[in-house]
C-alpha cells in the first residue's frame, strides 16, 4: 500500500515541515506526523488547510481527504483480512 499525502483541492505535498497551528492550543507541528492530533493537547482537527505561503492553494478539506491512496489501502486490507 503506497500511501501519499498532497491537497486533494490542488495537489500541493507538504515536505514535513511545522505548517499548521492548533486551534485548539496554539502549538505549531506537523499535522500529518500525528494524523491530525495535536501532540500538545491532543485536540483532533477534522480539517486541514492547504498553505498557501508554502505554495498551497489556501483551501481547506477534510483531513483524511490529504491522504492519497487511504481507500485503496483500507480496501486491501479488508480483502485480506476476509481470507
Amino acid at each position: 500500500m503506497e500511501l501519499k499525502v498532497c491537497c486533494p483541492q490542488c495537489g500541493w505535498k507538504p515536505g514535513g515541515e511545522p505548517y499548521w497551528t492548533c486551534q485548539s492550543c496554539g502549538y505549531e507541528w506537523d499535522v500529518f506526523s500525528t494524523a491530525g492530533r495535536c501532540p500538545r493537547c491532543n485536540f483532533e482537527h477534522q480539517d486541514t488547510e492547504c498553505i498557501e505561503w508554502a505554495g498551497g492553494c489556501d483551501e481547506v478539506s477534510p483531513h483524511l481527504d490529504w491522504y492519497q491512496g487511504l481507500d485503496e489501502g483500507l480496501e486491501e486490507i479488508n480483502i485480506l483480512k476476509d481470507n
